[in-house]
């Protein structure tokens, strides 16, 4: 007699605080996770980066060479380098270990938004104010982009690369996916100036959070949009939207001091989570465990399923 299977227990959230790094670099811009999620990137107003154990909160190093306050950052597949841009117009790629700057690429008439690696660490994608998406070989000595995109009308905040397809947010309230293969460019109207996009983890879908204080999933070969999720604020600042690593649940910033999180299917918000009383500048969710990191002012904080000290028993009782 066959018993039935035991029911998948449901995905549990990031909800307790495991630390608080006092990052002394002035208000965090961002936050981000590594590629493996061992390392987090934090990037400051003072004008540099730091990298910090995941684990442990330990600062590894600093990295200064910005003229302005930094943005964003994000690390390559083999967390040998680092790419990140600022308000000073310019894009740096650095290597890790030395803390050196190995080439610093400036071309953008303006402040650049954001940046991140394809998947090879190739190319360098930067987003700016001034309305281009440039295309940069990490390879090559040459200075200027391998490819500038120039359809949006407004500034570009957000862009996600995955496989051969790119996606741009704007502050035009438009929606574009790249298929980089094809050469073809795929057009969604959101209506309103967008802070945030990212692909779900399955690459069937894009989320987007924007300035009317909604997070928008859409299918994405259709365009349909497949759930709405609202009770957050966000009117006035560019703030950070995800999904969870497994794609169960839609998380964003609000500028009431919590992170929002709500199931991706039911639409219904699981959870509400007390972060401080200023707005919660950046996300980022940990690429396959249940971790989340959020920046407020100038420190930020790791949360995890369980509190620390019941994670050590039971890594103890093991």
């Amino acid at each position: 007699m066959a018993f039935p299977a035991p029911r998948p227990e449901p995905p549990r959230l990031p909800q307790h605080l495991l630390r608080t790094l006092e990052c002394q670099q002035g208000a965090v811009r961002a936050v981000r996770f590594n590629a493996d999620g061992n390392y987090l990137l934090t990037c400051g107003s003072d004008k540099s980066l730091k990298l910090w154990s995941a684990s442990r909160g330990a600062l590894l190093k600093t990295y200064t060479g910005h003229g302005y306050e930094v943005l964003d950052v994000d690390g390559s597949y083999d967390n040998s380098q680092l790419c990140s841009c600022s308000s000073d117009k310019t894009v740096i790629l650095w290597d890790v270990a030395t803390g050196q700057v190995t080439r610093k690429l400036r071309g953008h008439a303006g402040r650049v938004n954001c940046v991140q690696f394809n998947e090879e660490a190739t190319v360098m994608l930067s987003g700016s104010i001034d309305g281009t998406v440039r295309c940069w070989d990490t390879r090559s000595r040459r200075m200027e982009p391998i490819q500038v995109l120039d359809e949006a009308r407004d500034g570009v905040s957000s862009l996600k690369v995955a496989e051969h397809e790119l996606l741009t947010g704007s502050v035009d309230g438009r929606l574009r996916r790249y298929d980089l293969r094809m050469g073809q460019l795929h057009v969604d109207f959101i209506s309103s100036p967008i802070t945030c996009v990212c692909f779900s983890q399955d690459g069937q879908c894009t989320l987007s959070s924007s300035l009317d204080s909604a997070v928008r999933l859409l299918d994405k070969s259709t365009g349909e949009m497949l759930g709405e999720y609202t009770g957050h604020q966000n009117k006035d600042y560019k703030l950070d939207c995800c999904l969870s690593s497994k794609d169960t649940h839609v998380l964003c910033c609000s500028e009431d001091g919590h992170v929002y999180c709500w199931d991706l299917v039911e639409g219904s918000l699981a959870l509400k989570l007390p972060v401080g009383k200023a707005v919660v500048q950046s996300l980022s969710f940990h690429p396959t465990e249940p971790c989340l990191l959020t920046a407020m002012e100038g420190r930020v904080q790791v949360w995890g399923t369980e509190p620390e000290d019941a994670e050590a028993d039971s890594i103890a009782a093991e």
